[in-house]
């Protein structure tokens, strides 16, 4: 099995199921929102949280966007982002792309949970193959 070179530190592929999407120069900021939704508005607001996907990820500095059902808690929406740098998920923030995202959170019965992570080192398989290796 050929090994996963990642002896470059500055430029890091950030990859999404084995499909290279973007490079990770510095830190990456990864934007984690989970909005409880209502049984009786589950399939509407779904669909409005899905439909902010596209447009999320074509924001500048977007690495990927993505929506899921949390499990087990399937009342739980969630959706993703990934961003180059604190000022790329700045500029998100006071889009109006955000501002139909808030509108949405207003929507759920709890409140929701709003998470940003700054992840300085990215990891894939070499982190595996590292860990597995004999030494």
């Amino acid at each position: 099995m050929p090994g996963i070179d990642c002896s470059n530190a500055q430029r890091r592929p950030y990859e999404s199921s084995n499909r290279k999407i973007s490079l990770v120069t510095e830190e990456m900021i990864i934007e984690l929102m989970t909005i409880a939704v209502p049984q009786d508005k589950n399939g509407g607001l779904g669909r409005d949280l899905a439909s902010l996907v596209g447009p999320i990820h074509l924001q500048p500095g977007c690495l990927g966007c993505r929506s899921f059902r949390s499990w087990p808690e399937e009342n739980m929406l969630q959706i993703e982002a990934r961003w180059t740098s604190r000022e790329d998920l700045v500029r998100h923030l006071k889009s109006d792309t955000y501002k139909k995202l808030l509108l949405l959170m207003e929507l759920s019965p709890a409140p929701p949970r709003v998470e940003f992570f700054t992840v300085a080192d990215l990891h894939g398989l070499d982190m595996v193959r590292d860990a597995r290796s004999p030494e």
